[in-house]
């Protein structure tokens, strides 16, 4: 084998070994540099998809889950007002995401709740008819029949059944559908009937009235549920138009004057000092004044001639509500009592009654069916006895 002869001066053997620790410590770095830019571009990826996860959220904007926090502790104080403005009454949504007439409903939880935020995205056509509206059956968490008279449970609508025509359960625009929205599970929860029918749905009113004035409106409702509880403590409310015409954020208290609720089963138990602070004068604007001769024909002999302030609303369970003046309140919650134990016995009674024809006709066809034979068995007795 050849061999070869290497004349390698010992000055450049010196300079390599005092070069060798620092081309070490290069690769080092340049290796280190590899990888701190790896770390940067996944941290970054990371926040990207952070940002973009945010983003999708912003989009809509409304309740956050901080603010749902915050409001779950809220603790009704006896003889205070029944609500108070959230955000200062300025609405966090975004009036720029409307785009589409929808309704974006959310799944129960794991407990069966409706504790999320359903979002309607407006317009004039989904005004619904009261004369399509049909009687609730769903039964949301903490849910009680009302029993001995007094109405203390409502199935309370999300997005109200008023402004909600034509959108289907799953929250597409339906132009065949010109009902609103009845019986969804995913847009109903047990509400006080105070809350319902004396504060909601003055909010209610004020997204109408815009939806008649041809705005498109955002609307978003989140039940406000503490722990696991069964029954929510109230229900944030907010809305806004496109053009900003429309502005509200309010947190409604799940409370019914006279009444304590177990919000844990939602069960109710009477308790005096429950009071709630009257309306102020500011949300009675959306009170009806009627005189006598314009009302509905079947109270014009009782209100003739008098003034009063009338607010008239269909509840969830599918009954007439009139809310009168302070002075006509008692009164009127006892003749609401009376029409209400007359509207079950009519009801009751129509049921046994078809029950009763049912039953006669089904008589009636054994009859025509087994009457020949019964004849023929009469008259071989009656000749052969």
């Amino acid at each position: 084998m050849k061999s070869y002869n290497f004349n390698i001066k010992k000055s450049t053997v010196k300079l390599a070994k005092k070069l060798l620790p620092l081309i070490s410590v290069v690769g080092v770095a340049v290796s280190l540099t590899g990888c701190s830019s790896s770390l940067t571009k996944t941290n970054q990826s990371s926040a990207d998809n952070n940002q973009l996860v945010s983003k999708s959220s912003n989009d809509i904007g409304g309740l956050s889950k901080k603010e749902y926090q915050k409001l779950s502790n809220s603790i009704f104080k006896v003889n205070t007002y029944g609500y108070f403005d959230v955000n200062n009454g300025r609405s966090t949504l975004n009036p720029k995401s409307w785009k589409t007439n929808e309704v974006i409903y959310q799944n129960l939880d794991n407990l069966n709740r409706t504790s999320g935020s359903n979002t309607g995205f407006l317009e004039k056509r989904n005004l619904a008819k009261g004369s399509l509206r049909v009687r609730q059956t769903v039964a949301p968490t903490g849910w009680h029949y009302n029993h001995g008279g007094d109405q203390i449970y409502n199935r309370g609508h999300l997005i109200a059944y008023s402004v909600s025509a034509g959108i289907d359960q799953d929250g597409n625009y339906n132009p065949k559908n010109q009902s609103g929205d009845q019986n969804n599970p995913k847009n109903l929860f047990t509400q006080s009937a105070y809350s319902n029918q004396q504060l909601q749905t003055i909010y209610e009113t004020k997204v109408r009235n815009a939806l008649k004035a041809n705005k498109k409106v955002i609307y978003q409702a989140t039940p406000i549920f503490k722990g696991n509880e069964k029954m929510a403590r109230g229900v944030n409310l907010q809305a806004i138009s496109t053009d900003g015409s429309l502005n509200f954020n309010v947190f409604i208290f799940n409370v019914q004057p006279g009444y304590k609720f177990n919000y844990a089963n939602g069960r109710a138990k009477k308790d005096s000092s429950v009071v709630v602070k009257a309306l102020p004068a500011a949300l009675q604007s959306h009170y009806i004044n009627y005189s006598g001769k314009r009302y509905r024909n079947n109270y014009r002999n009782n209100y003739r001639n008098n003034q009063r302030n009338i607010y008239h609303s269909r509840n969830s369970d599918g009954y007439d509500t009139y809310h009168f003046n302070k002075d006509d309140t008692e009164r009127q919650a006892q003749k609401d009592e009376q029409r209400f134990i007359h509207r079950q016995y009519n009801e009751t009674k129509d049921a046994a009654k078809k029950n009763i024809h049912k039953a006669v006709n089904e008589v009636d066809n054994w009859w025509q069916h087994h009457k020949n034979e019964y004849y023929r068995h009469y008259r071989y007795h009656h000749y052969h006895r």
